[in-house]
């Protein structure tokens, strides 16, 4: 008896250890949540019920039903009379002629409208197609052609984008609208392009690729009916009966079939519309609602935009998955973003990109702790700023991510202790065996332009990258059905067929291309480097954007950074510039001199920012993903710098000098080498 006494304190002492080595119960809750989605996808395609409009249906009609699942603007709507709407916006979508599989434009700012119409749209088999609501002119119009929408439904408050003016700049011909339109207000246009000439064009454009070329050719004929929401029509489809569409209207979907469309943030070009499957939005919202993992009493606050998939799918469809409540706000901003979650009482925050740096960037108040959340959840939160707002706001777990719309799989990392933090996903033993042969990590040519995978001279398969080495990540995809996993870009062969690489590891097999460099460590551990593209070439070596600017997020004077390369004048490669906002009153000499010291005990010099220009605003996109283009487009051009109200300085020394137009013509004139 003494000796099972003390040997039970030195067993359980055994299994803790080999817990925490192979983090076995980390895995056990990754694999649970990852295999009951993938159950429950393949069940409900096998009944036909895989739309998530029936998830609705089925917490409306139980004993859920008045429990809130959507607060805005302090006022909550329960399952039920969430059910009730959302029917009655699809009587009223039925009026206006939409059929099954019709896919059909949306350009609203976060509200419960927004809901009501997407979820209207799939209560009578339609197809959503989600729009930036903060684009305009021809990244608007692009979109919108690209969906081949004919009808598109706008908020009232963006009805100024749909002039007239806009409209024919734009090569949209006015129409006249229907006279028996109900309250709200109507528009209709006809796009003008000559569609003979279009389609020959896009056929030598693809090279023969004749299907692409026809279904450009029908885009750019296009009609347009658009609806503006106005305060009238909102009140008559709330007057309308909710009239239940038959099973019929909602049948024969597939796991791989569209969803909806969901566009990409458009960073480096025009938008492209990602086909988002209903298998992706049955298991991502399954298994995040398992894996943070989610109770009925939660309630997640999120003020990102519903146009983009990490609101939409992993915020609004997990929520709806858990039966748990989403509190909307309409934008993101640091002066409300806490007191909307004090008040709505959220147990969990959402956040995307730059939006904690943002929070921290705030000055402290004593209120910083007065909240009930216990979770963070969401995507792109660097690791500067990691345990930082961890510490400041109290929050005991972060639940990152790693993932985009159109990606077959995706990363997980839920943290609660320094081991992970940073990491934009973790695998213990068991997952990275399991796994291991679904990803890819490799090497790429650091010389082409643009970056290439390297191959092996002798059998032609690319280049596995070691522990810790940077590398693109792939994912697997069944090469005989690509679509099964990937289901592209809607209308864009080319575009789909870029993301795809073959013969990788061995003859005929397929991945999808990420666009990402990352590096995995030996403990399981994902870590983030760049994206490729980003990361740039200077005195032959690879500079990462990102370590640079996680290196220039350290500094207590800096309250935001965004590092790009730029082309210097008889010099090869890139040389490093920073974009850095600095915190108010803190502009000086004195700065700049600290920032230089900085940054040489924390980089090796090639990596040292040459250039930093201090501006106001940075540029991001509706999910607070920093945008370098814009940046790069104006280089180290001191005109074009200090035309938008920035200022630019080089390293001379110790410090960071003012960089002058004599500067640059030395530079241009070859009287400097950098």
């Amino acid at each position: 008896m003494q000796a099972l006494t003390l040997g039970l304190p030195a067993a359980a002492a055994g299994l803790a250890y080999l817990n925490g080595r192979h983090a076995i119960s980390y895995d056990f809750t990754l694999f649970t949540s990852l295999l009951s989605a993938t159950i429950g996808a393949v069940f409900h395609e096998r009944h036909d019920d895989i739309n998530l409009f029936y998830v609705l249906e089925s917490w409306a009609k139980s004993s859920r039903g008045n429990h809130p699942w959507i607060i805005f603007h302090s006022k909550s709507w329960t399952y039920a009379q969430a059910y009730e709407m959302i029917l009655k916006y699809g009587t009223w979508l039925k009026s206006r002629g939409v059929e099954k599989d019709e896919i059909v434009a949306m350009d609203f700012v976060n509200s419960e409208v927004f809901i009501w119409v997407w979820f209207g749209l799939w209560s009578i088999g339609a197809k959503p197609a989600f729009i930036n609501y903060n684009l305009t002119g021809k990244p608007l119009l692009h979109t919108i052609k690209t969906s081949t929408a004919r009808l598109v439904l706008v908020d009232e408050n963006g009805k100024h984008k749909f002039s007239e003016e806009v409209m024919a700049e734009h090569g949209f011909m006015a129409r006249a609208p229907d006279a028996d339109m109900p309250p709200g207000r109507q528009a209709k246009y006809e796009f003008e392009t000559d569609a003979g000439q279009v389609l020959s064009s896009v056929k030598k454009r693809v090279k023969g690729h004749v299907q692409e070329a026809a279904e450009a050719s029908k885009l750019q004929s296009q009609n347009l009916e658009i609806i503006f929401f106005s305060q009238a029509l909102e009140d008559y489809i709330s007057s309308l009966q909710p009239i239940r569409q038959p099973d019929s209207s909602r049948s024969g979907q597939k796991r791989h079939d569209m969803a909806m469309l969901i566009y990409t943030s458009g960073t480096t070009g025009l938008p492209k519309p990602a086909v988002f499957s209903w298998g992706k939005a049955s298991l991502g919202s399954r298994f995040v609602s398992n894996w943070i993992p989610l109770k009925k009493t939660d309630i997640m606050y999120t003020s990102m935009p519903l146009y983009h998939s990490s609101a939409s799918v992993l915020g609004i469809c997990t929520i709806l998955r858990a039966g748990s409540t989403i509190c909307l706000s309409l934008k993101f901003s640091h002066k409300t973003f806490w007191p909307e979650v004090r008040s709505s009482k959220a147990t969990i925050i959402h956040y995307v990109g730059e939006t904690c740096r943002y929070l921290l960037s705030a000055p402290p108040t004593p209120l910083d702790k007065d909240h009930c959340v216990r979770a963070a959840f969401g995507n792109g939160l660097r690791s500067d700023v990691w345990q930082p707002f961890k510490d400041r706001f109290g929050i005991e777990t972060i639940c990152e991510f790693y993932s985009a719309t159109e990606a077959p799989s995706g990363m997980w990392n839920r943290s609660t202790n320094p081991f992970s933090a940073g990491a934009i996903g973790r695998n213990g033993t068991l997952a990275t065996l399991v796994l291991g042969n679904s990803i890819a990590l490799i090497r790429m040519d650091p010389d082409s332009d643009p970056p290439q995978p390297l191959r092996n001279t002798d059998t032609g398969f690319c280049q596995i990258c070691d522990w810790n080495e940077p590398g693109e990540l792939l994912y697997k995809l069944d090469p005989a059905n690509i679509s099964e996993k990937f289901q592209g870009y809607f209308g864009n062969a080319s575009a789909t067929n870029s993301k795809v690489l073959r013969n990788v590891k061995k003859d005929g097999d397929a991945y999808f291309r990420t666009g990402d460099l990352m590096r995995w460590d030996r403990e399981g551990r994902w870590w983030f480097v760049d994206r490729i593209g980003d990361t740039f070439r200077w005195k032959a070596e690879n500079v990462s954007t990102a370590e640079v600017a996680d290196a220039i997020g350290k500094h207590d004077a800096v309250e935001e950074a965004n590092v790009y390369g730029v082309r210097i004048p008889h010099h090869d490669g890139r040389a490093g510039c920073a974009a850095i906002v600095l915190r108010a009153g803190l502009q000086n000499t004195s700065t700049l001199e600290s920032l230089a010291s900085h940054l040489k005990k924390e980089l090796p010099a090639f990596a040292i920012p040459l250039f930093v220009r201090v501006t106001r605003n940075m540029h991001t996109t509706g999910t607070n993903k920093q945008q370098k283009h814009l940046f790069q487009q104006d280089g180290i051009d001191v005109n074009r710098v200090e035309q938008s109200g920035d200022a630019l300085f080089w390293l001379k020394g110790p410090t960071y000098e003012k960089f002058k137009i004599g500067d640059l013509q030395r530079i241009e004139g070859g009287g400097v080498r950098l």
